[in-house]
């Protein structure tokens, strides 16, 4: 077996072994006699061998007969294991087998041959997860070894176990692998035995741990410092509309962040249309006034293109430099730009991804601003910051999925938080409307009524072409509606159109001269066209919470009423229902952002999926929060009192991860 067949379980060091806990158990301690076998449940059966006989019912089968009676039936079998069943006939010897007996037989149960004396094991035997190429019965016995070959060093203080009455670790590693027979089985599969806990405390330790001493290591760094000058004085003096208290609070804070010589690492949180890009944009002028240049990626073109109109629109009239690198430039294009940007001509450089790809230099990068960061994935955001010279570049990363407090004080503990909580005046709460599939002419008439009035609408669809399961794809809808709603002008967007296509859809429909748009969920985010007052999100329960919620707020940014529609499909599970529900009573993102949390998970709020490597594997900070708590005020101790016990901790847990804590 080849070590990269283990590497794809995380499986390197000693303490991987001891760390890749089972996540079940086999009861294999006690005898059951072949009629007392419980039905639905595997249990330990020996017996004596009488016969085996290779037969052919259907399809080849190896048939082994033993005392009891009992049968074992093989569907898949090799000679070997004929020749052995024959064998341990001949030399009289009885044979265990483990798995579910119905009705006296037993199929491809896993099974040794034993003399009848041979003892049992004094455990449960331990299932761990596996992988191609490696069975339990290789991996049972390299982790078993791995535990046994010396003593494990408990890297908690003996005075924080007894504050908090947690076992040692040596101990509850230990009972994990190797559990009693008799042990509460329910505990262990529910996570809540003190060795689970002691586990998971360690774990949410080490990451409080990581985060701290991230957060420590970048206040060593040196970042020039960002001061307000001549440009952004200018602008705020004519600025065109007043900031709400809660953006003026964001703002004042990420600017004193600016004017440490230490990086700023701070992530701006507020609702869909709360205003953020407009704190971005003035901290990017504090770059440019001191005689430095800010970046801002963007999840999507689409996004990067309403950044680099907004940012234009403010900006150009002070005779800033705005460059927008992304992947719909030629080669021509993106080399000029890219010398804009090396040169520092560029002073606010906007883009996508591109921004981090090899070839991308800057003259003198002092900001990174990230626009909806847990869409990228940590190493890109970590490529980014490394774009600046011997310096740190000062960080903002924004985002309008709110953040749950459970994931502040774990994935974000090492963060400065700015939250704007408040909505500009005049933003119009939108109304949703729930509608089944069967009344999608009632939509088609508000659809025609909206227009009429000088209104606009998008149509969302979940999918662009090819659908499986009857749901209509944007393609389909797009021709279906053309045909519909005649005297109107409908578009079409979606992810697969050129980029020059994508711009001259969104020009006219940003003009108005189309009415309807038919789109996917590339308007998801940053698409902001006042006049559009009417959305309508096709096979809605197909859509995530926050997901929902960021569609909607494409509208309401105009003086009209606002109306969501969610057209759903007939027949609805019930963790749809239970979505739409959610959406259908609640506008508050936070609230939504809590829901989503507790139905899906943390990795929507993460970007984690594209790291491939999630912090957490055993700790769940929804049912955890009390050991969230624990392990929040024992990682502030340690590192105060204990500093060499934290950083063992840190490595045996995070290991070569560390730096994806300081994205």
């Amino acid at each position: 077996m080849k070590s990269g067949t283990l590497e794809k379980l995380g499986l390197r060091s000693r303490l991987d072994f001891v760390l890749h806990l089972p996540h079940r158990y086999e009861d294999e301690t006690v005898l059951t006699p072949v009629h007392a076998a419980p039905p639905g449940q595997p249990a330990l059966i020996q017996a004596r061998l009488q016969r085996v006989a290779v037969v052919f019912r259907g399809k080849r089968q190896l048939i082994v007969n033993a005392e009891g009676p009992l049968i074992l039936r093989f569907f898949h079998f090799h000679q070997g294991q004929v020749a052995a069943f024959k064998r341990a006939i001949e030399n009289g010897q009885l044979v265990r087998a483990f798995g579910e007996a119905r009705l006296g037989e037993m199929v491809h149960p896993r099974y040794r041959f034993v003399a009848g004396d041979e003892p049992l094991p004094e455990t449960l035997t331990p299932v761990y997860a596996a992988t191609a190429g490696v069975g339990q019965g290789t991996l049972r016995p390299k982790v078993l070894e791995a535990l046994d070959a010396g003593p494990l060093e408990d890297t908690v203080p003996p005075e924080l176990r007894r504050r908090y009455s947690l076992p040692g670790f040596e101990e509850s590693v230990k009972l994990l692998h190797r559990p009693p027979p008799g042990i509460d089985a329910a505990s262990l599969i529910g996570h809540t035995h003190p060795a689970w806990r002691r586990v998971k405390f360690d774990e949410l330790l080490a990451q409080q741990l990581s985060m701290r001493f991230a957060y420590r290591t970048r206040r060593r760094r040196r970042a020039q410092a960002l001061r307000a000058g001549p440009l952004l004085n200018s602008f705020l003096r004519k600025l065109p509309f007043k900031l709400t208290a809660a953006q003026e609070r964001a703002l004042n804070e990420v600017v004193n962040d600016l004017t440490e010589a230490h990086p700023m690492q701070r992530l701006l949180q507020g609702d869909v249309g709360s205003g953020k890009t407009i704190i971005a944009a003035i901290a990017c002028l504090a770059a440019v006034d001191s005689g430095a240049q800010a970046a801002v990626m963007a999840p999507t073109e689409i996004l990067s293109e309403q950044h680099y109109r907004k940012f234009s629109e403010w900006l150009a009239p002070l005779r800033v430099r705005i460059a927008w690198l992304h992947g719909g430039l030629s080669a021509a294009e993106k080399k000029r730009v890219r010398a804009e940007i090396a040169s520092g001509e560029a002073q606010i450089v906007i883009g996508t991804h591109a921004l981090v790809q090899k070839g991308v230099g800057f003259d003198r990068l002092a900001l990174a601003v990230v626009d909806e960061q847990h869409r990228f994935g940590v190493q890109q955001r970590l490529t980014l910051r490394k774009k600046g010279d011997d310096t740190a570049p000062h960080q903002l990363m924004m985002s309008a999925t709110p953040i749950p407090r459970t994931l502040s004080m774990t994935y974000f503990a090492d963060l400065d938080v700015s939250v704007i909580d408040q909505m500009p005046p005049g933003r119009q709460p939108v109304k949703t409307r729930l509608f089944s599939a069967g009344k999608r002419a009632e939509v088609l008439t508000r659809i025609r009524a909206a227009c009429a009035e000088g209104q606009q609408t998008y149509w969302v669809c979940p999918v662009i072409e090819e659908s499986k399961e009857g749901v209509q794809t944007a393609v389909e809808t797009y021709e279906r509606l053309k045909n519909e709603l005649t005297g109107l002008k409908v578009g079409l967007l979606h992810g697969r159109l050129r980029p020059e296509e994508k711009a001259a859809v969104m020009e006219e429909f940003i003009a108005g001269s189309v009415q309807l748009l038919v789109c996917t969920t590339v308007i998801e985010v940053g698409v902001d066209v006042p006049n559009a007052s009417l959305m309508v999100i096709e096979s809605a329960e197909r859509f995530g919470l926050a997901q929902l919620h960021q569609l909607r707020g494409r509208i309401g940014r105009g003086s009209r009423e606002s109306v969501c529609i969610l057209l759903y499909g007939e027949a609805l599970a019930e963790t749809a229902r239970e979505r739409l529900k959610v959406i259908y009573e609640n506008t508050d993102g936070f609230i939504i952002a809590q829901r989503d949390l507790e139905q899906r998970g943390p990795g929507e709020y993460l970007g984690e999926r594209q790291s491939g490597d999630p912090l957490l594997r055993f700790a769940d900070v929804q049912r955890d929060t009390d050991l969230v708590g624990m392990a929040i005020a024992a990682a502030e101790e340690m590192i105060e009192h204990h500093p060499a016990a934290a950083r063992a901790h840190v490595e045996r847990w995070l290991g070569s991860r560390k730096d994806l804590t300081q994205a």
